[in-house]
């Protein structure tokens, strides 16, 4: 048997065929499990091509985590339309972001699990992406405060929370949603959207959830002598 023979075509479109195969095979089977054997034989193209294209398996690894991590990224833009009000921003920005992770599974597990679990230099690509969907919410969350107040009274290291804690449940939620049979992208972002967006309602409208001034210590629990959060 001679080496793998391939038709002619422009590089990048050679590349992207390989990014496909490395995506599809680094997320079904993770990073470790995943070779270059298998995935050369899913593009269609000889190991040695795969290697001069892009240069080791660490290297095909980032370039795959930087293309899957800027097409989520712009999904999540594209799907926010600046001319809503914050919510309905959010909303359509939501519905984006799962219905992205719904259409590419392999794409979202090697973003979210395997990016993470092999390597410094692979998570810091993909914090990269999720600090700039963090810094995008914050200002969804700070437009729907100017919207409800005119003069805000949200400190910027509670926006900043509310935004990773929004994100984060997005990211768990996306997890659940690819897992379960039947779940909707509009499913996922109206949950989140109940979840989070009716108490975020409540913070810009100055209800807020305190905690008690001191907590009841183990017999106060155990009478039952508890008091009422207001």
């Amino acid at each position: 048997m001679g080496a793998v023979k391939t038709k002619r075509m422009p590089r990048a479109v050679r590349e992207q065929q390989m990014l496909d195969a490395a995506v599809r095979t680094f997320g079904q089977r993770g990073y470790t499990a995943a070779s270059m054997d298998e995935i050369a034989e899913l593009a269609g193209v000889s190991k040695p091509l795969v290697y001069l294209y892009l240069n080791s398996k660490e290297d095909l690894f980032t370039a795959c985590i930087r293309r899957e991590a800027t097409a989520l990224t712009e999904a999540v833009r594209a799907g926010a339309r600046p001319e809503l009000p914050a919510d309905r921003q959010l909303w359509s920005g939501l519905t984006a972001f799962f219905t992205h992770t719904a259409r590419h599974p392999d794409g979202w597990a090697v973003l979210h699990l395997q990016a993470r679990t092999h390597g410094e230099v692979f998570a810091a690509e993909v914090a990269v992406m999720r600090a700039e969907i963090v810094a995008f919410v914050t200002q969804l969350i700070l437009a729907a405060a100017r919207d409800a107040h005119r003069d805000p009274d949200l400190p910027e290291r509670e926006v900043s929370g509310l935004a990773e804690a929004l994100v984060g449940a997005a990211e768990s939620l996306a997890d659940w949603a690819n897992a379960t049979p039947g779940v909707t992208a509009r499913q996922s972002a109206a949950t989140l959207m109940n979840f989070a967006w009716a108490g975020l309602g409540d913070l810009m409208a100055g209800r807020r959830w305190t905690p008690p001034d001191e907590e009841p210590g183990p017999e106060a629990a155990q009478s039952g002598l508890t008091s009422p959060v207001t």
